[in-house]
Formats: structure tokens, sequence, C-alpha cells
């Protein structure tokens, strides 16, 4: 895939999950990563709403490869990167096209769909949609102490414990963190995802 290149698969955001990142392709990919937050939705809302997703389902690819797993996430050496949806999926498809062909420290790329935790559990990333926005309670609850990096776009759902959460501004998508959260699962943010979101605090923390 050549770089900037756009293709009629994904246009225009193919270019941006070329790579799995090593220490020499880093600051490139970071560099390529922060490009996103530049691209505007445009006008028509179907139009914008399948860019939305198309943009968000290349900021989950990228969120996982800024994101360091311990060992214990992975039942073996070869078991796959796990991008789980929880509830409702609003990508019609972008995730899988995103993710295809693509791998991550060498394991390859699945996603997965369910509408109960318990089917997710062996993900690494769980998108949990606005179907669930009733049942954020109950999910923390089963999530526990598991390494799981769980994004949304459920208003406050960083604050309420999640690690991170999409929002627009501007007609650009955004995304806050909640970088003590993800401590507390063993999970580690690279300063450079870090620099490109918003930093919050759980509501608990911040009182």
């Amino acid at each position: 895939m050549a770089f900037l290149g756009f293709t009629t698969r994904l246009t225009p955001f193919n270019w941006i999950k070329k790579n799995s990142i090593v220490k020499s392709q880093r600051r490139s990919l970071s560099l390529l990563f922060g490009l996103l937050l530049f691209i505007t939705l445009g006008s028509g809302e179907v139009r914008a709403q399948s860019k939305e997703y198309q943009l968000k389902a290349a900021f989950l690819f990228n969120f996982a490869q800024f994101v360091q797993w311990p060992a214990t996430s992975f039942t073996d050496g070869s078991a796959p990167f796990c991008i789980g949806i929880l509830g409702d999926d609003p990508f019609g498809g972008a995730l899988e096209e995103t993710i295809q062909g693509e791998t991550i420290n060498n394991r390859r790329l699945k996603v997965q769909h369910a509408q109960n935790f318990e089917d997710l559990q062996d993900c690494q990333l769980i998108f949990i949609s606005r179907s669930q926005e009733g049942h954020l309670a109950e999910i923390f609850s089963k999530l526990d102490s598991k390494p799981i990096l769980t994004v949304s776009e459920i208003d406050r759902f960083a604050q309420s414990g999640g690690d991170i959460n999409f929002y627009l501004q501007g007609g650009k998508v955004r995304f806050e963190i909640n970088p003590s959260s993800a401590r507390r699962v063993g999970l580690k943010i690279s300063s450079q995802l870090l620099n490109l979101g918003k930093i919050i605090e759980s509501a608990k923390e911040g009182n």
C-alpha cells in the first residue's frame, strides 16, 4: 500500500492503517494518526455518518497500536488480536474493511460481535455501542480488572470509568482518554496517543 495511496475500498482512510508498529515507524504513524483529527465529516447526514464511522474504525485500529497489553491478555503467542463490538454495530462493515490483511505485533486481527459482554471476554479492545448506554454499570462490573481497552461514543463514558470516548467537535471526530482507568487494568497508553486526546478523570476521581 503506497503512502497516502487512496483506494476505492475505504477512501481516504486506508493510508492510516498501512503498517504494523515497530520502533522505526512509530513516529511516522503517530503523525499520520494525528492527521485523522483534521478530517472534516462534510455535509449531508448520510454521507457524514458513513464518513464518521470510517474515521472511527481507523481510530480503533490505531488505538490498538498505541496501547500495550500484558502478555496474559492472550491465550498464546499465535492468538489473534480481537476487537469486539458490544451491542448494535454502527460501522456497517467499515471496521472489518479497515483491519483486513493487517497485523499488530505479528498477530492477525479479527472483529467479533455480541450482545452480551460474556461473549467478548477474550477480546483486547471492546467498542461499547450506544445501545448499551443503560447497561454501563453492569458492563463495568463485569469488566472488573480485565485488561481490556474500552471505547465508546456514549456521553460521559470516560468520566464514568471507560478508557476512550469519541465525541464530535466542529464537524471533526475527537476523543477523550481516561489514562487512570486504563492503568488500573494493566494497560499502558503511549504518550503519543495521550498527546492526541483530551485527558480526563473518572467522575469520582475528580471530586
